[in-house]
Parts: C-alpha cells; structure tokens; sequence
C-alpha cells in the first residue's frame, strides 16, 4: 500500500496515485482534466485550507486516495476499499495501529468524544442502514470528512452538514493508541507489531503447538475481514 508524503496533498500526482492513473508523459492539461472529469479538483479545492493549516499525516495521507472506488469488504487500493476497510488502512499504514474490521467495532474501540471536540484524524460515525455505528469516515477539519461511501462511488470528501449526513450522526470517536479501549478491543490501537502478541495466551499457545489449528484460525480473521 502506498504512502502519500504529506506535500504532495497540493498536487496533483498524489491524487492520481490514488485511484487516477495516467499515462507515463501525459502533461499537465491532461492530468487537470483527469482530475476534473472526477470532480476531485473541486473537493481538493473544498479542504485545501484546512489540510495546509492542521491536518496531521493520517489525514494527508487518507486524502490521497480520493477517488479510489468503493468495494464491500475491500481492504486495498487495489481492490477499493468499503467504509471500514479504508478508516482501518489508513490508520495501519499512517501510524501503525491496528484497529478492528467493522465499523461498529471501531466505535466500540475507540474513545468517544463530543462533536464540538473533533480534530482531523477523530473518526465519524453515521446509521446509513438503520442500525447503530453502521458507517464510519475521518474527519479532515473544517466540518468535513473523507469516506468510501457505497457502491458505485469513489472515496470522498464530504460536509458533516449536509442535511442527509445531519440527521444520521451517531457520534464522535477518538483513537487512543495507549490502551483506552475496552478491554474485549484490546488489540485495537495496539501498534501492529504487538497486536499478535496481544492476543490471549491460550490462542498463542494453540498457535504454537498445533501449526493446522494456526491456519484454521488465520482464515477465520480473513473471512472477518471481508466482512462488513
């Protein structure tokens, strides 16, 4: 997976890293057009001055994959993402935290916050199918946030006050990397290096002494991870 260099956020060539390949030679009137045949020059435009101001690496980062496609269950830049996949990668790859699968479990591993307290990098959450915590996007500034919205559209910046997304907010979450969580998301923000290691002891010791068992467990968490 790739990681978008926090200058880069201003240019043009890190949007097209994120899901608008051009052509190597292509000049620079054809990436502009590329770029504002999928309308993200107009969302760059939108969050450019809250991004320079006071957006922390995470959300840089997050921001240069405007454009990539929504997949249910994708976890990559490569397969699209859905809306917890893309909240949990970036998170992996900007800081190194490993946070769970679903969006509901985000939340429930997350330290909650109130609205009015919401820096870049917090994560949102929204009922967009009748039950609680059931999307998930993170808050760039400035009354924004970037999310993999549902099929058939593309990772994007939008207004928390939009009337559809007003009346569907179900709260604030911050990430807290120092053992905050419940105790049943321990591994939650736990540095991905030591997220094994925090698994409980009777799982390590399974894993150890019995190699088939190891494997029967590693596909159980890929099938939860392609759950949504």
């Amino acid at each position: 997976m790739r990681k978008i260099a926090p200058a880069l956020i201003i240019a043009s060539a890190a949007l097209l890293a994120a899901g608008v390949h051009a052509a190597p030679g292509n000049s620079g009137d054809d990436m502009d057009k590329m770029l504002a045949d999928k309308g993200l020059l107009t969302q760059i435009g939108q969050v450019r001055q809250s991004v320079s101001n006071k957006a922390s690496e995470l959300v840089v980062n997050a921001m240069g994959f405007l454009g990539v496609p929504y997949k249910r269950g994708g976890n990559t830049v490569e397969t699209g993402f859905d809306c917890s996949g893309f909240v949990r990668a970036i998170y992996e790859q900007s800081v190194g935290l490993l946070l769970p699968r679903r969006a509901e479990q985000q939340a429930a591993a997350t330290q909650r916050i109130e609205k009015n307290e919401l820096q870049p990098g917090d994560l949102v959450f929204f009922n967009t199918m009748r039950r609680a915590f059931s999307h998930v996007g993170i808050y760039v500034g400035d009354g924004k946030f970037i999310h993999s919205p549902k099929p058939g559209a593309e990772v994007r910046v939008e207004s928390m006050g939009v009337s559809y997304w007003q009346r569907r907010f179900d709260g604030a979450r911050r990430v807290q990397p120092t053992g905050t969580t419940p105790e049943t998301e321990r591994t939650a923000a736990l540095p991905v290096s030591q997220a094994a290691a925090a698994r409980p002891p009777e799982i390590q010791a399974a894993q150890a002494a019995t190699p088939t068992l190891a494997a029967s467990l590693q596909a159980q968490q890929v099938q939860e991870q392609y759950r949504r």
